[in-house]
């Protein structure tokens, strides 16, 4: 019994050790991802910080991080020197319809190639797929040409327009939205519609009662996509002169390049960042569904 009780002693120090090398291993991971953290929330902070300065603070090569004396006043003069509400208000219409009208379609062409099947079906998914991969750019010079002609011939506006900003992003959105949901779609029981209209309901009213539901963590996601990018987009809004916000901070920044007044450009900058903010707090929940779900399907 000595000889067992001697040998076994050291056990307790090896279990202690394995221990300590995983709190160790622990603790420097807790590091690792808090300075990943705060890299990536430390521009926004800095954006945010700069936006309360003043010019000479913010080009002073002594300055310090935070203003000497915080200028709150750089929002209202922001609002009144750049326009900035018409191109907050553009970007809000233009961004929500197009989530709207993108998302309504996208659910309802998924829907339609994942339950029948047609013949083409699966050319026109792949096809749609594959736009994905042609680069954004070079739809430019076309698109250009047809809003031009639909200007000259029909006589309505689209280049600089509200309405053309929507028609640009429903067209540019609904593919990749599309092919999301079909997944969705897809992985939805079809026995739960057949249930439905077994006790009389029709194959809408199945849709919009039993599938939409089961969808809607899918149609969220895709909805806050399509709303992300589409409020972020830059290339076709400055050279379509669509007056959304990034084009309204690209232009006042233009016009200001005499003596360019960054803490006014910061100050847009985090209004812009306002709402997308307020968006992910509101569908969080949802956000997290939609992107879980899709990973088990």
């Amino acid at each position: 019994m000595a000889i067992q009780q001697t040998a076994s002693a050291p056990r307790p120090t090896a279990r202690n050790a394995i221990r300590w090398r995983h709190m160790v291993t622990e603790r420097l991971l807790d590091l690792l991802l808090a300075f990943l953290i705060f890299l990536m929330i430390a521009p926004i902070i800095f954006l945010i910080v700069s936006s309360f300065k003043t010019s000479n603070e913010f080009v002073s090569s002594t300055g310090a991080f935070f203003p000497a004396e915080w200028q709150f006043s750089n929002y209202p003069e922001l609002w009144r020197q750049a326009n900035f509400g018409t191109y907050f208000w553009n970007s809000m219409i233009i961004c929500t319809i197009t989530t709207i009208i993108a998302t309504a379609f996208a659910s309802l062409t998924g829907y339609a190639l994942s339950r029948f099947r047609f013949p083409g079906a699966d050319a026109y998914g792949l096809g749609v797929l594959g736009t994905q991969l042609i680069p954004g750019t070079l739809f430019f010079i076309p698109l250009y040409l047809s809003f031009v002609w639909v200007r000259n011939n029909l006589g309505i506006p689209l280049i600089g327009t509200n309405m053309g900003g929507i028609i640009l992003y429903v067209g540019f959105y609904i593919p990749i939205s599309l092919w999301l949901l079909r997944g969705f779609f897809a992985a939805i029981p079809v026995d739960l519609e057949e249930q439905a209209m077994v006790d009389g309901a029709t194959r809408f009213r199945a849709f919009w009662q039993i599938v939409l539901p089961l969808a809607m963590p899918g149609i969220v996601s895709a909805g806050i996509y399509i709303f992300l990018t589409a409020w972020d987009e830059l290339f076709f809004a400055s050279v379509l002169q669509i007056r959304t916000i990034p084009f309204g901070l690209l232009l006042f920044s233009g016009v200001q390049s005499a003596q360019s007044r960054y803490e006014l450009i910061c100050a847009g900058a985090v209004l812009a960042i306002l709402p997308i903010m307020v968006l992910f707090l509101l569908l969080q929940r949802r956000l997290v569904e939609g992107l879980t779900a899709g990973a088990v399907k």
